[in-house]
């Protein structure tokens, strides 16, 4: 082969690497793969796991039960593997809290995707599943606990809790 020849194939074979270079590299840059190995991140926090997630409750549902119903941070949780429903509230306002603790009404757990209510069970040595004083107290947290048997609601579900003539609907089963 000739010097003239040899540095032909020489200047080939540097521009076919150039552009082979510049090709992988316009490539990576439209795919959005980083062209650097990403920083190693700390470990999230617990509380973050679930940031993605819809909030339980709209606020303005919020303000609606703490000003109407004198109640705040209304959950339901599954509870015992799933067997039992736990309805949970924090009283802001006794007095307008009275209508949940009234112990002659019986509440409700409903799933309308389900079509099932489920019911506070009442056992023979223990009573009603759920606190019934005979005074509420402010800033005090009161439950109520539904059976669940066969385990028809499961977490995820979207209920409606009805004691009387208070209804809280839209609680997402924790």
């Amino acid at each position: 082969m000739s010097k003239q020849s040899l540095r032909i194939v020489l200047v080939l074979f540097l521009a076919g690497f150039c552009v082979s270079n510049f090709l992988n590299s316009t490539a990576l840059a439209q795919s959005g793969a980083p062209s650097t190995p990403p920083a190693v991140q700390p470990p999230a926090e617990a509380s973050s796991q679930f940031r993605n997630q819809p909030p339980r409750m709209a606020s303005r549902a919020l303000m609606y039960y703490e000003s109407v119903w004198g109640v705040e941070p209304l959950s339901v949780k599954a509870v015992e593997s799933g067997e039992i429903i736990r309805f949970n509230w924090r009283v802001v306002d006794p007095d307008k809290a009275k209508p949940l603790n009234d112990k002659k009404v019986d509440p409700v757990l409903i799933d309308p995707q389900r079509g099932v209510k489920l019911v506070v069970p009442s056992l023979e040595q223990v009573g009603m599943l759920r606190q019934a004083p005979t005074k509420i107290e402010e800033g005090k947290s009161y439950w109520m606990a539904f059976s669940n048997s066969g385990r028809l609601v499961k977490r995820g579900d979207r209920v409606i809790v009805q004691i009387g003539h208070f209804q809280a609907a839209g609680l997402v089963v924790e």
